[in-house]
Protein backbone atom coordinates (compact mmCIF):
# COMPACT_ATOMS: atom_id res chain seq x y z
CA UNK A 1 0.00 0.00 0.00
CA UNK A 2 1.36 3.40 -0.97
CA UNK A 3 1.36 6.32 1.40
CA UNK A 4 2.00 10.00 1.26
CA UNK A 5 5.54 9.28 2.43
CA UNK A 6 6.35 7.20 -0.63
CA UNK A 7 8.73 8.93 -3.00
CA UNK A 8 7.10 10.55 -6.02
CA UNK A 9 7.43 8.57 -9.18
CA UNK A 10 10.08 9.70 -11.61
CA UNK A 11 8.75 11.75 -14.51
CA UNK A 12 8.36 9.96 -17.78
CA UNK A 13 11.17 10.60 -20.19
CA UNK A 14 10.25 13.30 -22.70
CA UNK A 15 11.79 14.68 -25.81
CA UNK A 16 15.24 16.14 -25.37
CA UNK A 17 15.64 19.87 -25.50
CA UNK A 18 19.01 19.83 -27.22
CA UNK A 19 17.60 20.30 -30.72
CA UNK A 20 16.59 23.46 -32.51
CA UNK A 21 15.00 25.92 -30.17
CA UNK A 22 16.72 24.68 -27.01
CA UNK A 23 17.06 27.41 -24.46
CA UNK A 24 14.64 29.81 -26.19
CA UNK A 25 11.50 28.88 -24.31
CA UNK A 26 10.47 26.21 -26.80
CA UNK A 27 12.55 23.41 -25.35
CA UNK A 28 10.94 20.07 -25.58
CA UNK A 29 8.60 20.97 -28.39
CA UNK A 30 8.23 18.36 -31.07
CA UNK A 31 7.25 19.57 -34.52
CA UNK A 32 4.23 17.78 -35.89
CA UNK A 33 4.29 16.24 -39.35
CA UNK A 34 1.64 18.72 -40.48
CA UNK A 35 3.63 21.75 -39.36
CA UNK A 36 6.78 20.27 -40.89
CA UNK A 37 5.09 19.88 -44.24
CA UNK A 38 3.75 23.43 -44.11
CA UNK A 39 7.15 24.82 -43.12
CA UNK A 40 8.95 22.95 -45.88
CA UNK A 41 6.37 23.86 -48.54
CA UNK A 42 6.51 27.52 -47.51
CA UNK A 43 10.30 27.55 -47.57
CA UNK A 44 10.42 25.79 -50.93
CA UNK A 45 7.89 28.21 -52.44
CA UNK A 46 9.81 31.26 -51.21
CA UNK A 47 13.05 29.74 -52.50
CA UNK A 48 11.46 29.17 -55.91
CA UNK A 49 10.36 32.80 -56.10
CA UNK A 50 13.86 33.90 -55.05
CA UNK A 51 15.37 31.84 -57.85
CA UNK A 52 12.90 33.33 -60.34
CA UNK A 53 13.93 36.81 -59.24
CA UNK A 54 17.58 35.87 -59.81
CA UNK A 55 16.71 34.62 -63.29
CA UNK A 56 14.85 37.86 -64.03
CA UNK A 57 18.04 39.84 -63.46
CA UNK A 58 18.99 39.08 -67.05
CA UNK A 59 16.01 41.08 -68.32
CA UNK A 60 16.19 43.92 -65.77
CA UNK A 61 17.69 47.23 -66.81
CA UNK A 62 17.16 50.88 -66.09
CA UNK A 63 15.35 52.55 -63.22
CA UNK A 64 11.97 51.56 -61.84
CA UNK A 65 9.82 54.59 -61.04
CA UNK A 66 6.92 54.53 -58.57
CA UNK A 67 4.41 57.40 -58.54
CA UNK A 68 3.02 58.12 -55.07
CA UNK A 69 0.30 60.47 -56.36
CA UNK A 70 -2.11 60.33 -59.26
CA UNK A 71 -2.61 63.14 -61.74
CA UNK A 72 -5.68 64.55 -59.94
CA UNK A 73 -4.23 64.88 -56.43
CA UNK A 74 -3.89 68.44 -55.18
CA UNK A 75 -0.64 67.62 -53.42
CA UNK A 76 1.80 65.94 -55.79
CA UNK A 77 4.29 63.70 -54.00
CA UNK A 78 7.62 62.97 -55.66
CA UNK A 79 8.08 59.95 -57.88
CA UNK A 80 10.46 57.44 -56.29
CA UNK A 81 13.09 55.84 -58.49
CA UNK A 82 14.84 52.58 -57.65
CA UNK A 83 17.75 51.06 -59.56
CA UNK A 84 16.30 48.00 -61.22
CA UNK A 85 19.15 45.48 -61.13
CA UNK A 86 20.37 46.04 -57.53
CA UNK A 87 16.84 46.17 -56.11
CA UNK A 88 15.76 42.91 -57.72
CA UNK A 89 19.03 41.27 -56.63
CA UNK A 90 18.57 42.36 -53.01
CA UNK A 91 14.95 41.14 -53.01
CA UNK A 92 16.09 37.77 -54.39
CA UNK A 93 18.71 37.42 -51.66
CA UNK A 94 16.14 38.32 -48.98
CA UNK A 95 13.77 35.64 -50.31
CA UNK A 96 16.50 33.01 -50.36
CA UNK A 97 17.56 33.92 -46.82
CA UNK A 98 13.95 33.67 -45.58
CA UNK A 99 13.58 30.33 -47.38
CA UNK A 100 16.74 29.01 -45.73
CA UNK A 101 15.40 30.11 -42.33
CA UNK A 102 12.13 28.23 -42.94
CA UNK A 103 13.84 25.09 -44.20
CA UNK A 104 16.27 25.05 -41.26
CA UNK A 105 13.39 24.71 -38.80
CA UNK A 106 14.93 27.12 -36.31
CA UNK A 107 12.24 29.80 -36.45
CA UNK A 108 10.21 29.94 -33.26
CA UNK A 109 7.42 32.06 -31.83
CA UNK A 110 6.54 34.95 -34.10
CA UNK A 111 9.68 34.58 -36.20
CA UNK A 112 7.96 32.53 -38.96
CA UNK A 113 5.27 35.19 -39.41
CA UNK A 114 7.92 37.93 -39.48
CA UNK A 115 10.08 36.02 -41.96
CA UNK A 116 7.04 35.34 -44.17
CA UNK A 117 6.03 39.01 -44.11
CA UNK A 118 9.52 40.18 -45.04
CA UNK A 119 9.71 37.60 -47.82
CA UNK A 120 6.29 38.65 -49.12
CA UNK A 121 7.30 42.32 -49.22
CA UNK A 122 10.52 41.35 -50.99
CA UNK A 123 8.58 39.34 -53.58
CA UNK A 124 6.20 42.24 -54.30
CA UNK A 125 8.96 44.86 -54.46
CA UNK A 126 11.23 42.68 -56.57
CA UNK A 127 8.48 41.74 -59.02
CA UNK A 128 7.20 45.31 -59.41
CA UNK A 129 10.73 46.64 -59.80
CA UNK A 130 11.43 44.12 -62.55
CA UNK A 131 8.15 44.96 -64.28
CA UNK A 132 8.58 48.76 -64.05
CA UNK A 133 12.32 49.02 -64.72
CA UNK A 134 13.07 50.92 -67.91
CA UNK A 135 9.40 51.67 -68.69
CA UNK A 136 8.16 55.01 -69.99
CA UNK A 137 5.42 55.30 -67.34
CA UNK A 138 5.87 55.00 -63.57
CA UNK A 139 3.99 52.40 -61.58
CA UNK A 140 1.04 54.18 -59.87
CA UNK A 141 1.24 53.16 -56.22
CA UNK A 142 -1.76 55.17 -55.01
CA UNK A 143 -3.96 53.77 -57.79
CA UNK A 144 -2.75 50.29 -56.93
CA UNK A 145 -3.76 50.56 -53.29
CA UNK A 146 -7.06 52.33 -53.98
CA UNK A 147 -7.95 49.70 -56.58
CA UNK A 148 -7.04 46.96 -54.13
CA UNK A 149 -9.59 48.22 -51.61
CA UNK A 150 -12.26 48.58 -54.29
CA UNK A 151 -11.73 45.08 -55.71
CA UNK A 152 -11.60 43.53 -52.24
CA UNK A 153 -14.88 45.11 -51.11
CA UNK A 154 -17.31 42.47 -52.51
CA UNK A 155 -14.92 39.70 -51.51
CA UNK A 156 -14.94 40.92 -47.91
CA UNK A 157 -18.74 40.78 -47.81
CA UNK A 158 -18.70 37.28 -49.31
CA UNK A 159 -16.02 36.09 -46.92
CA UNK A 160 -17.98 37.39 -43.92
CA UNK A 161 -21.00 35.49 -45.23
CA UNK A 162 -18.94 32.31 -45.47
CA UNK A 163 -17.42 32.76 -42.01
CA UNK A 164 -20.82 33.17 -40.36
CA UNK A 165 -22.35 30.20 -42.14
CA UNK A 166 -19.48 27.80 -41.58
CA UNK A 167 -18.94 28.85 -37.98
CA UNK A 168 -22.49 27.63 -37.42
CA UNK A 169 -21.79 24.37 -39.25
CA UNK A 170 -23.30 25.15 -42.68
CA UNK A 171 -21.00 24.97 -45.70
CA UNK A 172 -21.91 27.81 -48.05
CA UNK A 173 -20.74 27.06 -51.58
CA UNK A 174 -23.52 29.26 -52.96
CA UNK A 175 -21.88 32.64 -52.31
CA UNK A 176 -21.46 33.05 -56.06
CA UNK A 177 -25.18 32.52 -56.57
CA UNK A 178 -26.00 35.00 -53.82
CA UNK A 179 -23.73 37.56 -55.46
CA UNK A 180 -25.34 37.04 -58.85
CA UNK A 181 -28.93 37.24 -57.57
CA UNK A 182 -28.18 40.37 -55.54
CA UNK A 183 -26.46 42.06 -58.48
CA UNK A 184 -29.46 41.37 -60.72
CA UNK A 185 -31.92 42.66 -58.13
CA UNK A 186 -29.86 45.81 -57.61
CA UNK A 187 -29.76 46.47 -61.36
CA UNK A 188 -33.51 46.08 -61.89
CA UNK A 189 -34.73 47.90 -58.79
CA UNK A 190 -32.09 50.60 -59.13
CA UNK A 191 -33.15 51.17 -62.74
CA UNK A 192 -36.85 51.37 -61.86
CA UNK A 193 -36.45 53.65 -58.85
CA UNK A 194 -33.27 55.55 -59.63
CA UNK A 195 -32.40 55.15 -55.95
CA UNK A 196 -29.17 53.66 -54.64
CA UNK A 197 -30.65 52.80 -51.19
CA UNK A 198 -33.56 51.00 -52.86
CA UNK A 199 -31.17 49.06 -55.08
CA UNK A 200 -29.05 48.06 -52.07
CA UNK A 201 -32.17 47.01 -50.15
CA UNK A 202 -33.29 44.85 -53.09
CA UNK A 203 -29.85 43.26 -53.23
CA UNK A 204 -29.97 42.46 -49.52
CA UNK A 205 -33.42 40.89 -49.89
CA UNK A 206 -32.17 38.78 -52.81
CA UNK A 207 -29.22 37.63 -50.72
CA UNK A 208 -31.55 36.77 -47.86
CA UNK A 209 -33.83 34.81 -50.20
CA UNK A 210 -30.91 32.71 -51.46
CA UNK A 211 -29.73 32.23 -47.87
CA UNK A 212 -33.21 31.07 -46.86
CA UNK A 213 -33.13 28.45 -49.63
CA UNK A 214 -29.76 27.27 -48.37
CA UNK A 215 -31.05 27.11 -44.80
CA UNK A 216 -34.34 25.37 -45.44
CA UNK A 217 -32.85 22.57 -47.51
CA UNK A 218 -29.62 22.07 -45.56
CA UNK A 219 -30.95 22.56 -42.02
CA UNK A 220 -34.57 21.43 -42.22
CA UNK A 221 -34.33 18.79 -44.94
CA UNK A 222 -30.70 17.73 -44.32
CA UNK A 223 -29.67 17.94 -47.97
CA UNK A 224 -25.93 17.55 -48.65
CA UNK A 225 -24.65 21.08 -48.26
CA UNK A 226 -21.95 21.03 -50.94
CA UNK A 227 -24.29 19.60 -53.58
CA UNK A 228 -26.99 22.06 -52.50
CA UNK A 229 -24.59 24.98 -52.90
CA UNK A 230 -23.73 23.92 -56.45
CA UNK A 231 -27.43 23.58 -57.28
CA UNK A 232 -28.19 27.04 -55.88
CA UNK A 233 -25.40 28.53 -57.98
CA UNK A 234 -26.86 26.92 -61.09
CA UNK A 235 -30.33 28.14 -60.07
CA UNK A 236 -29.07 31.71 -59.77
CA UNK A 237 -27.31 31.50 -63.14
CA UNK A 238 -30.42 30.09 -64.78
CA UNK A 239 -32.94 32.51 -63.29
CA UNK A 240 -30.87 35.66 -63.81
CA UNK A 241 -29.91 34.56 -67.31
CA UNK A 242 -33.51 33.84 -68.29
CA UNK A 243 -34.85 37.10 -66.86
CA UNK A 244 -32.01 39.02 -68.46
CA UNK A 245 -32.77 37.61 -71.91
CA UNK A 246 -36.54 37.90 -71.62
CA UNK A 247 -36.99 41.10 -69.62
CA UNK A 248 -33.86 43.19 -69.10
CA UNK A 249 -32.02 43.06 -72.42
CA UNK A 250 -35.03 43.98 -74.63
CA UNK A 251 -35.68 47.07 -72.46
CA UNK A 252 -32.21 47.91 -71.18
CA UNK A 253 -32.95 51.64 -70.83
CA UNK A 254 -35.73 50.88 -68.37
CA UNK A 255 -34.46 47.80 -66.51
CA UNK A 256 -30.67 47.96 -66.80
CA UNK A 257 -29.57 51.49 -66.08
CA UNK A 258 -29.15 51.70 -62.33
CA UNK A 259 -27.40 54.66 -60.68
CA UNK A 260 -23.71 54.31 -59.94
CA UNK A 261 -22.21 54.87 -56.52
CA UNK A 262 -19.99 57.91 -56.19
CA UNK A 263 -16.98 58.17 -53.93
CA UNK A 264 -17.61 59.77 -50.55
CA UNK A 265 -14.48 61.64 -49.46
CA UNK A 266 -14.31 61.99 -45.69
CA UNK A 267 -13.68 65.65 -44.82
CA UNK A 268 -10.15 66.50 -43.69
CA UNK A 269 -9.00 62.86 -43.75
CA UNK A 270 -9.34 62.62 -47.53
CA UNK A 271 -6.93 65.58 -47.86
CA UNK A 272 -4.05 63.68 -46.28
CA UNK A 273 -1.36 63.19 -48.94
CA UNK A 274 -1.23 59.66 -50.35
CA UNK A 275 -3.30 57.94 -47.62
CA UNK A 276 -6.26 60.28 -48.00
CA UNK A 277 -7.11 59.32 -51.58
CA UNK A 278 -6.47 55.65 -50.85
CA UNK A 279 -8.34 55.10 -47.59
CA UNK A 280 -10.79 57.96 -47.22
CA UNK A 281 -12.15 58.51 -50.73
CA UNK A 282 -14.05 55.27 -51.29
CA UNK A 283 -17.67 54.35 -51.94
CA UNK A 284 -20.18 53.77 -49.17
CA UNK A 285 -19.92 50.01 -49.73
CA UNK A 286 -16.18 50.10 -49.01
CA UNK A 287 -16.82 51.87 -45.71
CA UNK A 288 -19.61 49.40 -44.91
CA UNK A 289 -17.23 46.51 -45.59
CA UNK A 290 -14.70 47.88 -43.10
CA UNK A 291 -17.39 48.38 -40.47
CA UNK A 292 -18.82 44.94 -41.18
CA UNK A 293 -15.52 43.22 -40.42
CA UNK A 294 -15.46 44.81 -36.99
CA UNK A 295 -19.15 44.06 -36.46
CA UNK A 296 -18.80 40.37 -37.35
CA UNK A 297 -15.73 40.04 -35.14
CA UNK A 298 -17.63 41.56 -32.22
CA UNK A 299 -20.66 39.37 -32.93
CA UNK A 300 -18.67 36.15 -33.01
CA UNK A 301 -16.26 36.78 -30.15
CA UNK A 302 -17.90 39.29 -27.84
CA UNK A 303 -21.59 38.31 -27.71
CA UNK A 304 -23.60 35.41 -26.35
CA UNK A 305 -25.05 34.85 -29.82
CA UNK A 306 -21.59 34.50 -31.28
CA UNK A 307 -20.55 32.04 -28.60
CA UNK A 308 -23.60 29.93 -29.33
CA UNK A 309 -22.96 30.06 -33.09
CA UNK A 310 -19.37 28.91 -32.66
CA UNK A 311 -20.46 26.18 -30.27
CA UNK A 312 -23.06 25.03 -32.79
CA UNK A 313 -20.38 24.70 -35.43
CA UNK A 314 -18.11 22.73 -33.13
CA UNK A 315 -20.44 20.54 -31.07
CA UNK A 316 -24.18 20.83 -31.87
CA UNK A 317 -25.06 17.96 -29.53
CA UNK A 318 -23.70 19.91 -26.57
CA UNK A 319 -25.63 23.00 -27.64
CA UNK A 320 -28.84 20.98 -27.87
CA UNK A 321 -28.18 19.42 -24.47
CA UNK A 322 -28.25 22.80 -22.72
CA UNK A 323 -31.57 23.72 -24.35
CA UNK A 324 -30.40 25.87 -27.27
CA UNK A 325 -31.99 25.17 -30.63
CA UNK A 326 -29.37 24.13 -33.17
CA UNK A 327 -31.74 24.91 -36.04
CA UNK A 328 -32.40 28.41 -34.73
CA UNK A 329 -28.69 29.19 -34.38
CA UNK A 330 -27.87 27.87 -37.85
CA UNK A 331 -30.81 29.66 -39.44
CA UNK A 332 -29.84 32.98 -37.84
CA UNK A 333 -26.18 32.68 -38.89
CA UNK A 334 -27.08 31.78 -42.48
CA UNK A 335 -29.56 34.65 -42.77
CA UNK A 336 -27.11 37.20 -41.36
CA UNK A 337 -24.55 35.86 -43.82
CA UNK A 338 -27.08 36.31 -46.63
CA UNK A 339 -27.39 39.98 -45.71
CA UNK A 340 -23.65 40.48 -46.22
CA UNK A 341 -23.67 38.49 -49.45
CA UNK A 342 -26.45 40.75 -50.75
CA UNK A 343 -24.37 43.85 -50.03
CA UNK A 344 -21.42 42.24 -51.81
CA UNK A 345 -23.55 41.43 -54.85
CA UNK A 346 -24.82 45.00 -55.10
CA UNK A 347 -21.23 46.16 -55.54
CA UNK A 348 -20.90 44.55 -58.96
CA UNK A 349 -23.79 46.63 -60.31
CA UNK A 350 -23.72 49.85 -58.32
CA UNK A 351 -19.96 50.40 -58.08
CA UNK A 352 -19.14 49.80 -61.74
CA UNK A 353 -21.36 50.58 -64.75
CA UNK A 354 -24.80 50.39 -63.14
CA UNK A 355 -25.81 47.58 -65.47
CA UNK A 356 -26.07 43.81 -65.22
CA UNK A 357 -24.77 41.17 -67.61
CA UNK A 358 -25.01 37.41 -67.43
CA UNK A 359 -22.59 35.70 -65.03
CA UNK A 360 -20.59 38.87 -64.55
CA UNK A 361 -19.61 38.09 -60.98
CA UNK A 362 -16.94 35.92 -62.70
CA UNK A 363 -16.28 33.54 -59.84
CA UNK A 364 -15.76 36.10 -57.09
CA UNK A 365 -18.01 34.06 -54.79
CA UNK A 366 -15.61 31.13 -55.04
CA UNK A 367 -12.66 33.45 -54.37
CA UNK A 368 -14.47 34.65 -51.24
CA UNK A 369 -14.93 31.02 -50.20
CA UNK A 370 -11.20 30.44 -50.72
CA UNK A 371 -10.53 33.50 -48.55
CA UNK A 372 -12.62 31.93 -45.78
CA UNK A 373 -10.45 28.82 -45.85
CA UNK A 374 -7.20 30.76 -46.19
CA UNK A 375 -8.31 32.96 -43.30
CA UNK A 376 -9.00 29.89 -41.11
CA UNK A 377 -12.68 30.82 -40.65
CA UNK A 378 -11.77 34.05 -38.86
CA UNK A 379 -13.24 37.36 -40.10
CA UNK A 380 -10.07 39.45 -39.85
CA UNK A 381 -7.76 36.89 -41.45
CA UNK A 382 -10.31 36.22 -44.19
CA UNK A 383 -10.42 39.97 -44.88
CA UNK A 384 -6.64 40.03 -45.25
CA UNK A 385 -6.89 37.23 -47.79
CA UNK A 386 -9.48 39.25 -49.72
CA UNK A 387 -7.09 42.19 -49.75
CA UNK A 388 -4.38 39.86 -51.07
CA UNK A 389 -6.54 38.79 -54.00
CA UNK A 390 -7.60 42.39 -54.66
CA UNK A 391 -3.97 43.49 -54.64
CA UNK A 392 -2.90 40.86 -57.16
CA UNK A 393 -5.89 41.57 -59.41
CA UNK A 394 -5.23 45.31 -59.41
CA UNK A 395 -1.51 44.72 -59.96
CA UNK A 396 -2.22 42.61 -63.04
CA UNK A 397 -4.38 45.42 -64.41
CA UNK A 398 -1.73 48.06 -63.74
CA UNK A 399 1.05 46.00 -65.31
CA UNK A 400 -0.91 45.73 -68.55
CA UNK A 401 -0.70 49.52 -68.93
CA UNK A 402 3.08 49.46 -68.44
CA UNK A 403 3.70 47.11 -71.39
CA UNK A 404 5.70 44.69 -69.28
CA UNK A 405 7.44 41.73 -70.98
CA UNK A 406 5.01 39.36 -69.28
CA UNK A 407 2.33 37.97 -71.65
CA UNK A 408 -1.08 39.57 -71.21
CA UNK A 409 -2.73 36.15 -71.02
CA UNK A 410 -0.68 35.30 -67.93
CA UNK A 411 -1.56 38.63 -66.34
CA UNK A 412 -5.24 37.76 -66.68
CA UNK A 413 -4.84 34.49 -64.79
CA UNK A 414 -2.25 35.82 -62.33
CA UNK A 415 -4.78 36.52 -59.50
CA UNK A 416 -6.17 32.99 -59.67
CA UNK A 417 -2.70 31.41 -59.89
CA UNK A 418 -1.62 33.44 -56.84
CA UNK A 419 -4.70 32.30 -54.93
CA UNK A 420 -4.07 28.63 -55.74
CA UNK A 421 -0.41 28.95 -54.70
CA UNK A 422 -1.39 30.67 -51.46
CA UNK A 423 -3.95 28.00 -50.59
CA UNK A 424 -1.74 25.05 -51.52
CA UNK A 425 1.70 26.28 -50.52
CA UNK A 426 1.40 28.87 -47.77
CA UNK A 427 -1.73 28.14 -45.78
CA UNK A 428 -1.14 24.43 -45.36
CA UNK A 429 -3.67 22.15 -43.77
CA UNK A 430 -6.35 23.94 -41.76
CA UNK A 431 -9.02 22.61 -39.44
CA UNK A 432 -12.57 23.79 -40.11
CA UNK A 433 -15.23 23.82 -37.38
CA UNK A 434 -15.75 20.22 -36.28
CA UNK A 435 -19.42 20.10 -37.33
CA UNK A 436 -18.98 22.12 -40.52
CA UNK A 437 -21.11 20.49 -43.21
CA UNK A 438 -22.52 17.90 -40.81
CA UNK A 439 -26.31 17.81 -40.77
CA UNK A 440 -27.81 17.69 -37.29
CA UNK A 441 -30.94 15.70 -36.58
CA UNK A 442 -32.32 15.73 -33.06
Amino acid sequence: MSSVLDPAPAPAPGPRADGPGAGDGSAGRVESAERRRQRISTGALIALVGVLLLVSLGSTSGTARFALSNAFDEVQLPTVGLPGLPTVAVCAVVCLAAAAAFLSGRLRGRAPALAGTVAGLAVVLGFLTWAAAGRDLPFPVSNQLAGTLALATPLVFGALCGVLCERAGVVNVSIEGQFLSAAFAAAVVGSLTGSVPAAMLAAVLAGLAMAALLAVFSINYLVNQVVLGVVLNLLAVGITGFLFDQLVQPAADRYNSAPVLETLPIPVLSQIPFFGSVLFAQTVLAYLAAVSVLAVWLLLYRTTWGLRVRATGEHPEAVDTVGISVKTMRWSAVLVGGLFAGLGGSFFTLASTGSFSKEFTVGNGFIALAAVIMGRWRPVLATLMCLFFGFVTQMASQLQTLSTPMPSQFLLVLPYVATIIAVAGLVGRVRPPAADGVAYEK
